[in-house]
């Protein structure tokens, strides 16, 4: 279930923007402070940096831009320019996730899966994972979904699986597709259906989802 993600917004970048970006982060532009991070970050136009990815990061969550929270925790968790430290990750992680950003809380339920920097805990994961899913995260949504098939942390509920691979999907997280798939398939929690398996197995193949893939091609090849 895991699934680190940047938040990037890539700019057409010359000398005269990259003045101007950093003219407006010093002046209090949270947001003109994540790009400023995400050029160095990935090299786009500068060369690499990941010490002025996270300076500027860090300023960008000074001033409370979420997605600059969330790319300093994705730093300190892969270790790419500094130590790597779960502790450091967890704090931005959270502050990123209270502003909002889906993907922090995704990850910050992650952490707590893991037992990454935290003791595991199940219940925190699903709450974090339930926030993101509510933040129209299609990973958080499917990882709910799992929870509930495993009854990890929670009873199992294929119902409330069902539901959450539904929203994951919509949102198009193949492996959501898949997973829903794999419930009409079976018979788990819904009247057993081999052309909704079908159906959702084909868009989650369609979203890259190799095991969907798969299943799709089984049903296929049995006449569905």
């Amino acid at each position: 279930m895991k699934k680190l993600v940047l938040l990037v917004m890539f700019i057409m970048l010359n000398a005269g923007n990259l003045q101007n970006l950093q003219n407006r982060c010093e002046n209090g532009a949270g947001k003109s402070c994540f790009d400023l991070g995400a050029v160095y970050d990935y090299g786009k136009g500068v060369k690499q940096d990941y010490f002025k990815a996270k300076k500027y990061y860090e300023k960008g969550c000074e001033l409370n831009y979420g997605n600059a929270c969330h790319n300093l925790g994705v730093l300190y968790e892969k270790g790419q320019g500094v130590r790597q430290d779960y502790f450091k990750a967890r704090k931005y992680y959270e502050k990123a996730c209270e502003l909002n950003v889906g993907v922090a809380c995704r990850n910050l339920g992650i952490l707590y899966e893991n037992g990454e920097g935290v003791k595991q805990d199940y219940f925190k994961a699903r709450k974090y994972w339930e926030k993101g899913c509510e933040l129209n995260d299609g990973v958080a949504c499917n990882n709910l979904g799992i929870l509930y098939v495993t009854g990890k942390g929670v009873k199992q509920d294929y119902f409330k699986a069902r539901k959450y691979y539904e929203k994951g999907c919509e949102l198009n997280d193949g492996s959501a597709c898949n997973n829903l798939g794999f419930l009409y398939d079976n018979g788990e929690g819904v009247k057993q259906n081999y052309s909704k398996a079908k159906e959702y197995y084909g868009k989650a193949c369609d979203l890259g989802d190799q095991i969907g893939c798969k299943n799709y091609a089984i049903l296929n090849k049995q006449g569905y």
